[in-house]
């Protein structure tokens, strides 16, 4: 294989009903930073119907090119559609990388094309780095006791997926040019076995946790429903949202979608209040890029304390009420 034939870095740009999705804005970040160690382009791959209107604003956020895929097979996620569309886009342009978000799309899409592709593919990275002109991508191994730093040296384009929270967005530059290129897949309709009939939509009551400036989360130590009660007060105060450990959605005390850790999602919130959980590195994994930990824990040795800037060595049960209480009397003074 010629690897000199393949150039650039392309992201592949998720968006939902015409919005794009923050994950795509976080990889263009990344991008960004392999583009300029290759000494080559970020190219923005954005399919979907009537979206080209959202191209400045990728371009603003890192990219030098917006390859614009607009046609109504691609207004809503089905496979086969984005499948082909995509892989077209690609052997058309033989880009050296190519990176998803680890969401439900990508995570569906990625493995797809890395087989029509005949290329690897790496999940759920935690790091990407470039080192002697090759993508050295890193993500937890066996349980996630470990981390794997895994390279495709024999194949292009090089390819992984990343969750959301993991890469930070660069600054939004407004001064930012570059290309919008229209690109007309041609679809084989024969292949289209699944259609869709209608979207039902749950009705959201809780702002999701990777959004979330503070958040309160709770481990084993909390234990019961009872003591998730006890951070929701604390939340409330806080005006932050309830989130926990991989515990306590095994034992049903919470929804799998408050879930923090390698099996849950990774977040970055500006303060991390750790109730009773211990920090496995499971966990850890999916909240030490917090901006501020603070944990509370009886184990003295427990090491959730290695990775926060705050430890209060104590009952979580005693404590929660007492932080709630000072914290309201602070709020009504204040």
């Amino acid at each position: 294989m010629d690897k000199s034939a393949y150039k650039n870095v392309f992201v592949f740009v998720e968006q939902r009903e015409g919005v794009v999705q923050s994950v795509a804005l976080e990889l263009l970040g990344k991008a960004r930073e392999l583009a300029d160690a290759l000494q080559e382009k970020v190219v923005a791959l954005m399919p979907g119907d009537n979206i080209k209107a959202q191209s400045q604003m990728l371009i603003e956020y890192g990219a030098d090119m917006v390859i614009c895929m607009d046609s109504p097979f691609l207004k809503d996620y089905l496979t086969e559609q984005y499948a082909q569309a995509v892989y077209q886009a690609i052997v058309r342009y033989q880009p050296s990388i190519v990176l998803f978000g680890a969401t439900t799309i990508g995570r569906d899409l990625a493995p797809r094309l890395s087989a029509r592709l005949e290329t690897g593919l790496t999940a759920d990275c935690t790091r990407l780095e470039v080192e002697e002109g090759e993508l050295m991508m890193t993500r937890p191994a066996f349980g996630g006791n470990l981390m794997a730093t895994i390279m495709c040296s024999e194949h292009r384009p090089q390819m992984s997926t990343v969750r959301p929270g993991v890469m930070q967005k660069k600054a939004r530059d407004a001064a930012r040019k570059g290309e919008v290129v229209d690109f007309n897949p041609v679809f084989d309709e024969s292949k289209f076995k699944v259609k869709l009939l209608q979207n039902v939509k749950n009705a959201k009551t809780k702002t999701d946790i990777t959004e979330a400036k503070i958040l309160v989360s709770g481990g084993r130590g909390v234990g019961c429903k009872e003591g998730f009660e006890k951070l929701e007060k604390l939340a409330k105060v806080l005006h932050a949202q309830v989130s926990s450990s991989r515990s306590m959605v095994d034992a049903g005390v919470i929804d799998h979608d408050r879930q923090v850790g390698q099996t849950g999602k990774t977040v970055r919130p500006d303060l991390y209040i750790a109730c009773g959980i211990s920090g496995a590195i499971q966990h850890l994994a999916g909240m030490e890029e917090s901006e501020l930990i603070i944990a509370i824990n009886k184990d003295k040795f427990a090491p959730i304390f290695n990775v926060a800037d705050i430890g209060i060595v104590g009952d979580v049960h005693k404590i929660i009420p007492l932080l709630t209480e000072r914290l309201e009397k602070y709020m009504v003074e204040k």
